[in-house]
C-alpha cells in the first residue's frame, strides 16, 4: 500500500504522470476515490482528464506512479484486466452496434457472456432494479439515444463494478431521463459502488457529487465539495481566472433570411430519422434554437439546411431556392454549417488545421487562384482561428486529430464564424467543451447574430438554448413543433416538448 493510501479508499492515484511527444497529459496526479461517494473530475478540455482515466481503465499504462485498488496494487494491462478488478466504464460516445439487439451487444461488451436465455433474463432483472428498463430482444437502431445509454449502462452493471466510470453520461438525454440517471447511480452508491464523474454540466455536477477533484494542465490544482461551490466557482478552479458570461445587446430581427417550408426528407441510413413537414422561418439577427433529443432528426435537418442532401423547392436563402444546390454553392451564397460529428465530418483527421481551414473556407475567404491553392492566405486563415477562438495546438500544421475534442470544437466552430455568413446552422455547438471554452463559443455565436446573420442552433443542452435562443422549436420523431419565445420557458416545458407533448408545454 503506498503511503498516500487511507484504509477507507477503494481506489488511490499516487504521483501518475504520462507524457506524450511534445505534450504531459498527467503530471504528479494524486488523490483518492472512497467506496459509496460520487466523486467529479473536473478540468478544461486537455486538463488531462481522458488520459487519466485511460490509465485506470487499463487502456494507457502510466510513465510514473502507481495505484492501489481495494488495498492491493492496481496495474491493469488492458480493459478486460480492469474489469475484472472490477472497473467499468461508460464511454461518451456509444459502442453499438444498430443491427444487433440489446442483448447481443451487451453479449460482445463482456468478457464471459452467459447463455443468451440466462442473459436476456438478467438483463430484464437488472435493468428493472435499476430502474432503467430495457427490452433484451429489441434492436438497438430501433432504440432512442437515452435506451442506448441504458444498454451501455447495464453492461457494466451485469459485471458487479466496484467502481462505475461515466464521461459526459448525460449529454443525450431530456431533463426527465437525466432525473432517472441519478436515481439510478444514488441507488448504486447506496449500495457501495463508487462513480467517478466526468462532466462539463456543473449544476449537475453540484447536484450529484460529494467531492471533486480539479485538474489544470495535467495536474491536481484544487479539491472541493462541490455541492458547497456555485457552478462559476468550480468553473473559475478549471481554468484559474474568472470565467466571462456570454452577453448580448437586445436587438429587432430582420427581414426573414432562411425559410424550410414542407420539408419531407428520407433518412439516408436505415436506422436514421425521416423528415416530416418539417416548417421554419429565421430572421437577420435572430437564434432559433432546436432542442430534442439525439436520433431525432437533428443530422437529417443538418444535411438538409448543408446541402448534403437535396430538397429541391423546400428551402429558400434571401429569396432564393437553395434546395437543388450542394454545400459549396449555399456556402458562396452565405448559408453555412458545423455538423455535430467533429471528427470526420466537421474535420478530416488526418489533415492538418490549414488543411482542414480549406476544406470549407476555399470559397468565402478566397484560398485557391485558378485552380491553384493559396497556402499562405490558407495558413493565415487557420492562424487567425486558432488566435481568434483560443485553440491549444502548436500550431497550424498539427494534425485535427492531435487536438483535443473541445480545441477541435473551437476550431470548427471558429471557421465558420469567421467567414462572416448570413446563416450559420451549428448542432451542439460546445458539446463536450468545457465551461469556459462554451462561454467564448456561446459569446461568438451571439455576437455573430448582433451583426446581423441569422443563427439556427441545434442542441441537446437545455441551459445552452435558454442562453442564447430568441425562439425555440423541438424536434421529435422528425416532426419539428410550432416555434414558441424562449423567454418564460421553463426547463420542464422544453422537456415536454422535446419528448413530442409540445401542446402540454405551452
Amino acid at each position: 500500500m503506498t503511503e498516500t493510501a487511507t484504509v477507507d479508499a477503494l481506489l488511490t492515484l499516487d504521483g501518475l504522470r504520462k507524457a506524450y511527444p511534445g505534450v504531459v497529459a498527467n503530471d504528479n496526479v494524486s488523490f483518492e476515490i472512497k467506496p459509496g461517494e460520487v466523486h467529479a473530475l473536473l478540468g478544461e478540455n486537455g486538463a488531462g482528464k481522458s488520459t487519466l482515466v485511460k490509465m485506470i481503465y487499463g487502456l494507457v499504462k502510466p510513465d510514473q506512479g502507481s495505484m492501489v485498488l481495494n488495498g492491493e496494487p492496481f496495474a491493469p494491462a488492458n480493459p478486460a484486466a480492469a474489469r475484472a478488478s472490477g472497473v467499468a466504464m461508460v464511454f461518451q460516445h456509444f459502442s453499438l452496434f444498430d443491427a444487433l439487439n440489446v442483448a447481443e451487444n451487451i453479449s460482445l461488451g463482456m468478457d464471459n457472456p452467459p447463455h443468451p436465455r440466462e442473459l436476456a433474463a438478467r438483463i430484464r432483472e437488472v435493468s428493472q432494479a435499476y430502474g432503467l428498463p430495457l427490452d433484451p430482444d429489441r434492436v438497438v437502431g430501433d432504440l432512442s439515444a437515452g435506451e442506448r445509454q441504458r444498454v451501455e449502462i447495464i453492461r457494466c452493471l451485469l459485471q458487479d463494478p466496484k467502481l462505475l466510470i461515466m464521461d459526459e453520461p448525460t449529454s443525450v438525454l431530456t431533463p426527465q431521463e437525466v432525473e432517472i440517471l441519478f436515481h439510478t447511480l444514488r441507488k448504486l452508491t447506496a449500495e457501495g459502488t463508487a462513480i467517478l464523474y466526468i462532466s462539463h454540466k456543473l449544476e449537475e455536477i453540484r447536484a450529484l457529487c460529494e467531492h471533486a477533484t480539479i485538474l489544470r494542465h495535467g495536474q491536481v490544482v484544487d479539491t472541493c465539495d462541490p455541492r458547497e461551490e456555485s457552478a462559476r466557482d468550480l468553473a473559475e478552479m478549471m481554468v484559474g481566472s474568472t470565467l466571462h458570461v456570454p452577453s448580448r445587446e437586445t436587438v429587432e430581427p430582420g427581414e426573414v433570411v432562411l425559410v424550410v417550408d414542407k420539408l419531407d426528407l428520407k433518412s439516408a441510413t436505415e436506422f436514421g430519422t425521416d423528415l416530416k413537414q418539417v416548417h421554419l422561418e429565421v430572421r437577420a439577427g435572430e437564434v432559433l434554437g432546436i432542442g430534442g433529443v439525439a436520433g431525432n432528426g437533428q443530422d437529417e435537418l443538418l444535411g438538409a439546411l448543408s446541402g448534403e442532401a437535396l430538397a429541391p423547392g423546400a428551402i429558400t436563402l434571401k429569396g432564393e431556392d437553395v434546395g437543388h444546390l450542394g454545400p459549396n454553392a449555399r456556402r458562396e451564397r452565405g448559408l453555412l454549417t458545423a455538423p455535430e460529428e467533429r471528427l470526420g465530418h466537421s474535420a478530416a483527421p488526418d489533415m492538418s488545421l490549414t488543411e482542414n481551414a480549406l476544406l470549407t473556407g476555399a470559397v468565402r475567404e478566397n484560398l485557391t487562384q485558378r485552380g491553384f491553392l493559396k497556402w499562405h492566405a490558407t495558413e493565415d486563415f487557420a492562424r487567425k482561428i486558432i488566435k481568434d477562438f483560443d485553440v491549444r495546438t502548436p500550431g497550424p500544421d498539427n494534425a485535427a486529430r492531435s487536438l483535443s475534442g473541445g480545441n477541435l470544437q473551437k476550431f470548427v466552430i471558429g471557421r465558420e464564424v469567421l467567414q462572416r455568413p448570413d446563416v450559420l446552422v451549428v448542432n451542439q455547438p460546445t458539446w463536450g467543451v468545457d465551461a469556459s471554452a462554451a462561454a467564448d463559443i456561446r459569446q461568438a455565436l451571439l455576437d455573430l447574430a448582433h451583426h446581423g446573420a441569422a443563427l439556427i442552433v441545434i442542441s441537446q443542452d437545455l441551459d445552452e438554448l435558454m442562453e442564447v435562443a430568441d425562439r425555440f422549436t423541438a424536434l421529435n420523431e422528425g416532426h419539428l413543433a410550432a416555434p414558441v419565445p424562449t423567454r418564460g420557458l421553463t426547463v420542464e416545458d422544453i422537456g415536454l416538448m422535446m419528448g413530442g407533448m409540445a401542446e402540454d408545454a405551452v
